[in-house]
């Protein structure tokens, strides 16, 4: 693909800075720039790159200024990030669509099977399940018995969907993600634990994006669910009859327990635990290694929190200051307590 600096400014709605008919034909991070190639610059961290990048075209914000003078074109912009966003979409969606079923996949012979597919080889297609229109099965992708998997939707290598279970439209299952395994159900008995029957399924809706090695488990009855647009990275647990609402996102390892709601345009960091049957409003932002255990604010949404148990963002860190002063503060209350024991005892003695 080759474009003009011109063309890339009508398309992202920006404004040329420099050569407008820089062409470029590649994408490349701005400390690493090479002729020919488009950077941007949203992190102010970076901006020092910008005057010794090669890129011939770096996206800048409308209100940047640069403090030395820049070789490269620069496109203006309302935001860099968004902007290098969209174009990388339209790179994404210019690349040649596979498709054709391989020899070498099996699909069951009462399956559903759309038109313009890619099926690999070692696909495996169960009784009754329904691949939609311009869907990617990628090698040993599972869909079982009854299972749905929407219009061009893309399942990487090993994702498994289960019986029964539902993937809406646009969605994407990367390497190794599970859609509905058995809930985590037992039951204590005196002889050990039983398994409780997880009966139903999960629901994923359309848009949806679903990183390696990330499981979300089928519900006891009813259905686990998972709402439009929705983006789980790698690693992320969700368990039995959890709902999670649209457009919530939840960076790596984070793990929400059973029967938990999580409202819509939440955000929830690396290795967040959200405790079972608890409710979270919505525009919950929750930082890293947060514990979200409930209480009122966190069901009201609208909030940012921190911590082990997750407290306002702003207490935390106030805590975590007053933290690392702790030993000197446990040293200075003893030496206070054994200046009033020393004074009592004088007082005593009068």
């Amino acid at each position: 693909m080759e474009i003009t600096a011109q063309q890339i400014a009508a398309y992202i709605n920006g404004t040329v800075e420099g050569d407008a008919n820089a062409v470029i034909n590649n994408f490349a991070k701005i400390e690493e720039g090479v002729p020919g190639a488009i950077s941007f610059l949203a992190n102010p961290q970076y901006e020092h790159f910008l005057y010794e990048t090669r890129s011939s075209v770096v996206l800048v914000n409308e209100d940047f200024k640069p403090a030395q003078p820049v070789s490269a074109t620069l496109i203006r912009v309302k935001n860099a990030y968004e902007a290098v966003s969209k174009l990388l979409q339209l790179y994404e969606s210019m690349k040649p669509k596979r498709t054709g079923i391989s020899s070498l996949a099996f699909i069951a012979e009462t399956a559903k099977v759309g038109e313009d597919v890619y099926i690999a080889p070692f696909v495996a297609i169960g009784d009754g399940a329904e691949v939609g229109d311009g869907a990617e099965l990628h090698p040993h992708a599972t869909i079982g018995p009854r299972a749905k998997v929407g219009k061009n939707t893309i399942m990487y290598s090993n994702s498994v969907v289960y019986h029964d279970c539902v993937v809406g439209n646009r969605c994407i299952l990367h390497a190794g993600c599970v859609i509905g395994a058995d809930g985590f159900g037992f039951a204590p008995t005196a002889q050990g634990y039983e398994k409780i029957p997880q009966i139903g399924i999960v629901t994923i809706e359309d848009d949806v994006e679903i990183g390696a090695n990330t499981c979300i488990d089928r519900s006891t009855m009813g259905s686990t669910i998972v709402h439009k647009g929705v983006k789980l990275d790698n690693l992320v647990q969700i368990a039995h009859n959890v709902e999670v609402g649209s457009h919530t996102v939840m960076s790596a390892q984070v793990g929400v327990a059973g029967s938990c709601k999580v409202g819509e345009w939440c955000m929830l960091g690396g290795q967040v635990g959200v405790a079972g049957h608890i409710t979270l409003g919505d525009r919950v932002y929750a930082g890293a290694q947060s514990g979200l255990s409930g209480g009122r604010k966190l069901k009201e949404g609208n909030c940012t929190v921190m911590g082990y148990p997750a407290i306002e963002h702003q207490n935390f860190a106030r805590s975590a200051a007053a933290y690392k002063n702790l030993p000197n503060l446990v040293k200075q209350v003893n030496e206070l307590q054994k200046e009033i024991d020393e004074l009592k005892k004088i007082c005593k003695d009068k």
